[in-house]
């Protein structure tokens, strides 16, 4: 006892003494099941394509996507999201590879289902960025500007090319007014209701999507700040939110997680359906960086960001280091 008396009475301390007594009273738990893994799977190639910008993350061929996504499966993983890299000789102006049922992203859908089924939840990009010669979620007017409505005509199309091929969640990407209304519709229209949708409801204009540009082989110049969301902007989210929920949404995403963790904590507390955030390519690749120089601990670097998305209310989080970090988990490292 001080010169105080029992001061300080509060002892918040006694339930940080062991790491039995951390665990038991944790507030957040990363679980596996709360992780999806993005993939990237690019045609015309043999062997896995190293991304230079994301070291430990690949282009996959479809045998190694196959592999991919049952070593995810095994891991505890619950969803794995596809990306196709379509031949540069097959881009155009409004991204044809991406709604031909002989695309890579479609032969790449079919080629999971039949290895996986219904026991991983397949998941596709439904966007025409990484299927345009100019790099761009839409298609473009006569003046250069994404034309909003000849766009939505596209991504009917996509959704149900997608759907036939076997995805089981399409992710309209490209925030185009409308997208997921028109979507639903397409979908609903070939008899596929039973596929959900994954808006990207709060999707920012960010510097961090530059390792996922080598990712996809973008042909993108310029930038994409007239239909992604301005990072000023937060209220801005909510419109959107009530928007995607108004045309059919199932599932609602924050793109990206990190540097818009108020934005996920708003989105989260406003809605019953389940809240995703993507964790994306920067935000990975800083981690890497700064690990191989040794600057932080890799693996605890890992989980405390994956914790904060998850604590801030993200219940699904897309990261690239889904299986590895499963692992860990079921291993009971946290």
């Amino acid at each position: 006892m001080n010169s105080y008396g029992s001061f300080p009475g509060a002892r918040p301390r006694r339930l940080r003494t062991t790491p039995a007594m951390r665990r038991m009273v944790a507030e957040t738990r990363l679980h596996p099941a709360d992780l999806i893994l993005p993939a990237f799977v690019r045609e015309g190639i043999t062997e896995p394509v190293p991304i230079q910008a994301m070291p430990g993350v690949v282009q996959h061929t479809r045998d190694t996507l196959r592999k991919a996504a049952v070593e995810a499966l095994e891991a505890g993983v619950s969803g794995i999201m596809l990306f196709g890299v379509p031949e540069d000789e097959k881009k155009d102006a409004v991204g044809t590879a991406g709604t031909d049922p002989d695309g890579i992203l479609q032969v790449a859908i079919r080629d999971v289902r039949a290895e996986v089924g219904d026991e991983l939840v397949i998941m596709s990009d439904l966007c025409l960025d990484e299927f345009t010669d100019h790099g761009h979620c839409g298609v473009l007017d006569a003046d250069g500007r994404v034309d909003n409505d000849a766009t939505l005509e596209r991504y009917a199309e996509m959704a149900q090319v997608q759907a036939d091929a076997g995805v089981h969640v399409v992710g309209p990407s490209g925030m185009m007014d409308g997208q997921v209304g028109v979507v639903r519709d397409a979908l609903d229209t070939i008899g596929k209701e039973d596929v959900s949708i994954l808006a990207y409801t709060a999707k920012y204009s960010s510097a961090f999507y530059g390792p996922f540009r080598e990712a996809v082989g973008s042909s993108l110049k310029g930038d994409r700040k007239t239909y992604q969301q301005d990072p000023a902007n937060l209220h801005e989210s909510l419109r959107e939110l009530a928007l995607d929920l108004e045309e059919g949404a199932d599932m609602v995403m924050v793109k990206p997680a990190g540097p818009y963790l108020d934005v996920l904590a708003k989105v989260a507390a406003s809605v019953d359906v389940p809240v995703a955030a993507y964790q994306i390519s920067g935000e990975y690749s800083m981690v890497e960086a700064a690990a191989e120089k040794g600057w932080i601990d890799r693996e605890k670097a890992i989980l405390e960001t994956l914790t904060g998305i998850r604590r801030a209310g993200g219940q699904m989080i897309l990261t690239y280091w889904a299986t590895e970090a499963a692992q860990w988990l079921s291993a009971g490292r946290r």
